[in-house]
């Protein structure tokens, strides 16, 4: 078993791989981190003796001082460095650097002559270096107005805010769990390599928003699914949905028709496929605790009594959603969120399941946690 650390845990990446290792308990132990680490030189040292691999995320990209940017980012890797010289380990460095290294800023400056520091400490000591080029990285979660401009996007048109487009480039990006592969990858290191990780797709800025905005109208304004062309295309839009306020857009309304024969309510109107399943559940049963890493799923309540919760993984936060089958509504399941649904009425509940793949029990992509 393999013993990781990542500083930065707290962060965009650093989130997603801590959670991305823990899909694989056999192969791999967490060992946790703290950002005050680096304020405590004892509690860095204990850290570091814990970890076979130490994934290097922690860094500064925005300040208004942009020294500051520079100086942060290369005071980390000296104090990395020399608590692993004090207590003489030589772990597997992966280091994230980034394409901006070729770019004349603070930045990109600091990454440069932190992978250069890094490699220098690696054929000093005999020890494994990888300095990985990271393209544009998007995915759930990343803070806008910081991180990238997808998310920017993302939150400003959910927000009712307008996104500007201040340089329409081409950029290369990669998706986050992508790269979160990339890395598990080759967490067994040999050497000391400089790594150019390979991007997803490359797009126009333009491009992007276009998309988002059409994400906005079917799916925020309207409740349709949208058409995904491909699985890009569902990466941006599960980080898209990322940024929508769980807590106050559902549960969602919907129409119900009745007549004669009965009640008719239309639950799903697609642009993208996938599969449609309907269940009963007996009083006080629940169904579920287990969330999904990639599936767009959707639990719609048509008759009976219901709760629902969501817990995002690594996080203490429950939702709570009551729904009534009398005012028939759904709730959709965010990714990396734990989930079920438990019948709280006296009677049987009636629930409609939609999911945008069919199921291979090969590849489920559903992994258990109580919410």
């Amino acid at each position: 078993m393999i013993r990781v650390g990542i500083t930065g845990q707290s962060g965009f990446i650093g989130t997603h791989l801590f959670n991305q290792l823990g899909l694989y308990p056999e192969r791999f132990r967490r060992i946790p981190f703290d950002d005050e680490y680096f304020s405590n030189e004892k509690r860095l040292r204990n850290f570091l003796r814990q970890c076979d691999v130490i994934v290097h995320l922690a860094a500064m990209n925005r300040h208004p001082n942009s020294q500051v940017i520079y100086d942060t980012n290369i005071r980390l890797v000296k104090q990395l460095i020399d608590a692993m010289e004090a207590e003489n380990i030589t772990p597997h460095i992966l280091f994230s650097s980034s394409s901006q290294e070729k770019l004349d800023n603070p930045y990109g400056k600091s990454k440069a002559e932190g992978r250069r520091l890094l490699e220098n400490w690696a054929k000093q000591h005999d020890a494994s270096f990888s300095g990985l080029v990271i393209p544009n990285v998007f995915g759930e979660f990343s803070r806008p107005n910081y991180n990238t401009f997808i998310a920017t996007f993302a939150h400003k048109l959910i927000t009712g805010d307008q996104p500007t487009i201040i340089n329409d480039s081409s950029v290369k990006l990669i998706y986050i769990s992508s790269l979160c592969q990339f890395i598990l990858n080759n967490i067994r290191g040999e050497g000391i390599r400089k790594i150019e990780v390979p991007y997803d797709f490359e797009r126009k800025v333009s491009e992007i928003l276009t998309l988002f905005q059409q994400f906005k109208e079917t799916y925020l304004d309207k409740g349709y699914f949208p058409f995904l062309v491909n699985k890009d295309d569902v990466n941006l839009f599960n980080t898209f949905r990322s940024y929508i306020d769980y807590a106050t857009h559902f549960p969602v309304k919907l129409i119900k028709h009745t007549d004669y024969r009965g009640m008719f309510v239309e639950t799903i109107k697609l642009g993208i496929g996938g599969q449609v399943s309907f269940s009963t559940t007996l009083p006080k049963v629940t169904r579920g605790n287990h969330y999904h890493t990639r599936k767009i799923e959707r639990f719609t309540v048509i008759k009976g009594k219901a709760r629902i919760q969501l817990r995002k993984i690594g996080t203490k936060e429950v939702f709570d959603f009551y729904l009534d089958g009398s005012e028939p509504s759904y709730v959709d399941m965010p990714v990396w969120y734990t989930h079920n649904i438990t019948n709280i009425g006296d009677d049987e509940l009636y629930t409609q399941f939609w999911i945008n793949e069919w199921y291979n029990p090969e590849d489920g992509d559903t992994y258990f946690e109580e919410v």
